[in-house]
């Protein structure tokens, strides 16, 4: 079956919808799996925030130090 990707008129496109090329495809997917891995990331913080919630907080000073960080 060939698509006419030429010029139609509008009542011809909503009754023949484009069909995405499998570069569009594989582009959407690549950016459905990085919010996966956003949401993922989000949801891991939440969850050790809620666990650490009653630790004391350490310094900004001595966390510095204790990553080198100058």
């Amino acid at each position: 079956m060939l698509l006419n990707r030429g010029k139609t008129h509008m009542s011809e496109a909503k009754a023949h919808p484009m069909i995405p090329t499998l570069e569009e495809l594989a582009a959407e997917v690549a950016q459905l799996r990085e919010r996966i891995e956003d949401l993922e990331d989000a949801r891991e913080l939440d969850a050790a925030l809620r666990r650490n919630a009653d630790s004391p907080l350490i310094p900004w000073d001595q966390a510095k130090k204790e990553l080198g960080i100058p």
